[in-house]
């Protein structure tokens, strides 16, 4: 390691359980750099709005039509106009814009957004999504913006738990979902770990309330650590 270089922040966190919904968005929103344009997906990654610190500089894009999005709405705030594409209420910070969703498209396919937060049934350890669609007969389909979102934005962030209600993992060698994309995701934020994901496979950033090696027991992939070890 150069000397000069800050240290790794350590791999384990096993002193507290797996992150919470909030915990997760709280961990999303520390990796976005200061002045990014963001889209936020529906779902568990709209709490990232939340905490988000004063002075970040990010400006918040909704597919509906709007820049300078702010937190979630609360008690007297709220607007039944002002809302996200999730159709939850929202806040508008100083110098928030409004326009037709055709031009909020243009800017998702334009790449012009620097980051997009995505929920996934599934993610690759290569990097591909599926958000849309499980396959079952019985699901409704609900792609929405996500394949515009997916190729459009510059880095690809998933936000989702690991792990099904039965305990089957989502983050998988390959997707057995319909795609919503190809490569494109560049790091899955989870209840119980973080992951650099793409071309050389999965790395593992962090991991929350597990050890390393009973992670990698239980998605039963090719993981590799960031420490190197």
């Amino acid at each position: 390691m150069n000397p000069t270089s800050s240290p790794l922040p350590p791999l384990e966190h096993l002193g507290r359980g797996p992150l919470t919904e909030d915990e997760m968005a709280a961990r999303v929103a520390r990796d976005i750099p200061h002045g990014s344009y963001v889209n936020l997906g529906i779902g568990r990654p709209t709490l990232v709005a939340d905490h988000l610190p004063g002075g970040a500089g990010v400006v918040l894009h909704t597919e509906n039509g709007m820049l300078n999005m702010g937190p979630a709405a609360r008690d007297g705030q709220i607007d039944p106009d002002l809302i996200n594409a999730g159709k939850i209420p929202v806040t508008e910070l100083p110098g928030a814009a409004y326009f037709h969703h055709a031009d909020s498209f243009a800017m998702m396919r334009g790449g012009h957004l620097d980051i997009c937060v995505l929920g996934a049934f599934q993610v690759s350890s290569a990097g591909d999504l599926a958000n849309w669609h499980t396959g079952a007969a019985d699901a409704i389909p609900a792609v929405g913006g996500a394949m515009d979102l997916a190729i459009g934005a510059k880095r690809v962030f998933v936000m989702m738990t690991l792990f099904t209600k039965q305990g089957v993992p989502k983050l998988v060698p390959e997707c057995t979902y319909p795609l919503t994309g190809v490569g494109c995701v560049d790091r899955v934020y989870t209840d119980f770990a973080t992951f650099q994901v793409g071309p050389g496979g999965a790395t593992v950033l962090e991991t929350f309330g597990i050890p390393y090696d009973d992670l990698a027991q239980r998605l039963g992939l090719a993981l590799s650590r960031q420490d190197g070890t």
